[in-house]
């Protein structure tokens, strides 16, 4: 093929891959990850034989072979890449590392793919006409984006907010990038038309982090004004804007949080009610990056191996970070880039990650100081990437934002590569490209062997990594179809016939069988024994095989250590199977113990098995010293005071009922039957605060049920609660019309 096809396959296929931003198949397992991910990787394939070949065929357009010999951008990112890869071999999860999991598809390989994107951009975006092609149909992109987040809980395509926050701000860079480089005064207005669209769908994602990031590139972007401007009314405008900003800043941030800026500009309010040191997501991540600061002396060059800081986070998990939340305790990345990259990578990765930003700095700094690049251009580069690195340290990457980081980093390898960006330009044009399908131009035998073979390989690894996972996602989700439908065989047959594909993801669909069966296992009764022994044993065996991937894995362990528990369950009438399950359960959980001793619910695990084994007193002692892991814990104290309850020891469970009530967490004292018989407990003994507090809970326990409601009304009144009293009566009246006109009558009463 000639070299305008070529070039012509490579750059549609460029501008098709920023596409995979908007995929979202629902019958795919994580479907806002895997919808994305899994068609990029097939298409850079793809690209990737024709970039081959046209690369051996035409040498000049070889990215390792430039005319000036500069790539540190490049070689920074192979550095990288290298470092991430030797990483995956030299940590404790290599499959986990190099394969990545559905729920990201982060790993080695997937990520490989964007350098790939890097590769085919910089062969083949030579002039500003494709940069500036490039980045208004990013732009247009962008737009829809946010249209369709201002149209839901603006997570839009991405699925996650701070997904949305990271691509966006790399397009107001763009819109502003498009502005100050386009010559044509009329037209050059228009590229600020989109953001507006884009700034209220930033506002609308909300991320913390994101808009610390965008806010501080901005006070860089004045400072650099103010520095380097030449025109003397903008270097004072700047300069002061700058100043005025870092006034105001700190006077909100620092000295004044409520003040007259806050109190009349909501957005403004909500952004810096959301930006605080002393917010729970902020407490949390302190505790996940100490974990990885704990864990780099130990593995300080190659770290724990990419994408394996789940290890790390369970290593040394803080119990503290409980009493921040009690949900999303598993912290598979550290939510700090850099922080992350140390850990996983080590050292040697780190600064290859920082390798190529610093050839960035170095290639803008001397570009503008050459006068190559306008103050302008500089400036928005230098913004934008203070923004990305900012908003990482609250982070990680993702598919939309590996996409933008790489054609940012392919446009700033242009500009140094190329003197003025007047290298010709090739314009195409449907008719052309026809024509020259159907040129004469010869195949030469090394163009040949280079589509062949790259054409093998990528087809290859097309096929058994990308196409066979696909079908492994559809079957699992078929597989969840059929349990949710209470076909329990249908769903065992599913998953059965799906994961016979063998494929480097199948991970995440066995984990999603056992949590189906852990979750329910008492519907193995509805099944003929036979079959129940099957299914079961197939469950066993496939928490056994996610547990090989690494056995220091405490959620796998005890994932298996559950397992056993259920079998145990189910064979209580055989006595040398019961022994043999149990015992294994408590293996796996005291392994799961040993990988993270500070996880307190684990506890509750090995205690729930030790309750089935008919050990009472072990089972209370390993809730006893979970309290002691994070004495007055209110999940612990409820957990000891119901296994108490249950088990008749009420003298002993009543100061673990008082601290499980007085922590607020009195609906743990479930079910609803053992809520009411304390409720009566604490009515005998007239302690009205905790029957108050205990009614609260059992209307959440049983929140349609009237006649709680109807009870609670009562109380609240003899409790000279009137607003609870009257907001329960109206309760009472939603959920049965019947009482409508006694529950008036008492609402009534109370004024």
């Amino acid at each position: 093929m000639s070299q305008k096809v070529y070039i012509f396959i490579l750059k549609i296929g460029s501008f098709l891959a920023l596409t995979s931003i908007f995929f979202v198949f629902k019958n795919l397992l994580f479907p806002f990850i895997t919808s994305k991910q899994i068609p990029f990787n097939i298409l850079i394939e793809i690209l990737l034989i024709f970039w081959v070949a046209l690369i051996v065929k035409y040498p000049e357009y070889n990215p390792f072979k430039n005319k000036k010999g500069r790539n540190f951008i490049t070689y920074g990112l192979i550095a990288y890449f290298a470092a991430m890869i030797i990483s995956c071999f030299a940590g404790v999860d290599w499959n986990l590392s190099f394969w990545g999991d559905v729920e990201r598809m982060l790993g080695a390989f997937h990520v490989l793919h964007f350098f790939g994107l890097y590769l085919i951009l910089i062969t083949v975006f030579r002039d500003w006409r494709d940069w500036k092609e490039m980045m208004i149909w990013s732009l247009i992109l962008s737009v829809f984006l946010s249209l369709k987040g201002l149209s839901d809980i603006g997570y839009s395509t991405l699925g996650n907010s701070s997904y949305v926050s990271g691509y966006l701000i790399f397009n107001m860079y763009f819109a502003m990038l498009l502005f100050f480089k386009e010559r044509n005064t009329g037209l050059k207005w228009l590229y600020l038309i989109p953001l507006p669209v884009i700034l209220m769908a930033f506002d609308r994602a909300g991320t913390s982090g994101a808009m610390v990031g965008l806010g501080f590139s901005v006070l860089v972007v004045l400072f650099l004004y103010g520095l380097l401007n030449k025109n003397k009314k903008i270097k004072i405008i700047s300069v002061s804007a700058f100043i005025l900003a870092m006034i105001v800043i700190s006077n909100i941030f620092v000295f004044n949080r409520d003040n007259f800026l806050t109190k009349n500009i909501p957005a403004l309010n909500d952004i810096v009610k959301d930006i605080s040191l002393n917010k729970a997501t902020f407490q949390t991540r302190l505790i996940s990056w100490n974990a990885a600061l704990q864990d780099f002396k130990e593995h300080p060059f190659f770290g724990t191996g990419h994408g394996n800081y789940a290890i790390v986070f369970d290593k040394y998990f803080d119990p503290v970070f409980l009493t921040h939340t009690s949900s999303e305790t598993y912290f598979d990345r550290a939510h700090n880039n850099v922080i992350d990259i140390a850990s996983t990578t080590g050292s040697i990765g780190l600064l290859a990650y920082l390798s190529f930003f610093a050839a960035v700095a170095w290639y803008l700094i001397r570009k503008y100081r050459a006068d190559e690049i306008s103050i302008h251009e500089f400036s928005m580069l230098v913004g934008l990437f203070t923004a990305y690195f900012v908003q990482n340290l609250a982070v990680f990457d993702s598919l939309a934002t590996y996409l933008m980081l790489m054609l940012t980093l392919a446009y700033v390898h242009w500009l140094n590569v190329e003197e003025d960006g007047s290298e010709e330009h090739t314009s195409f044009r449907f008719k052309g490209f026809i024509r020259e399908l159907g040129s004469s131009e010869k195949i030469n035998n090394k163009e040949i062997y280079a589509l062949v073979i790259a054409g093998i390989i990528m087809l290859v690894v097309a096929f058994q990594y990308n196409i066979r996972p696909w079908q492994m996602l559809i079957g699992t989700i078929d597989g969840q179809r059929y349990w949710a439908q209470g076909k329990v065989l249908d769903t065992y047959d599913a998953y059965k016939e799906i994961l016979k594909l063998d494929t480097v993801l199948d991970r995440d669909s066995r984990t999603s069988f056992v949590r189906l069966v852990i979750s329910n296992p008492g519907i193995l009764k509805n099944l003929e024994k036979e079959k129940a022994d099957e299914v079961l044993d197939f469950t066993i065996d496939l928490a056994k095989i996610n547990v090989e991937y690494n056995e220091g894995d405490s959620l796998s362990q005890m994932m298996l250590a559950q397992t056993y528990n259920v079998a145990a369950t189910h064979y209580a009438g055989n006595v040398d199977k019961y022994n043999f399950y149990m015992n294994r359960a408590l293996e796996a959980i005291d392994m799961s113990i040993k990988a993270s001793p500070g996880r307190v619910p684990i506890y509750y695990q090995k205690a729930q098995i030790q309750i089935t084994q008919g050990n009472l007193e072990s089972a209370v002692e390993t809730l006893k010293y979970a309290d002691k892991l994070l004495p007055k814990y209110s999940e612990t104290q409820c957990y000891i005071a119901k296994t108490l309850l249950y088990h008749q020891k009420n003298d002993e469970a009543a100061e673990y009922v008082e601290n499980c009530i007085d922590l607020g967490g009195a609906s743990r004292l479930t079910p609803a039957s053992l809520l009411k018989t304390q409720i009566n407990e604490y009515i005998n003994k007239e302690d009205w605060e905790r029957v108050v507090k205990m009614y609260e809970a059992l209307t959440r326990v049983e929140a349609k049920n009237p006649e709680v409601w109807i009870k609670a009304a009562a109380l609240y009144k003899q409790q000279g609660l009137l607003e609870k009293a009257e907001k329960a009566a109206l309760k009472a009246i939603e959920l049965d019309p019947k009482l409508k006109d006694n529950a008036e009558r008492f609402i009534e009463g109370l004024k």
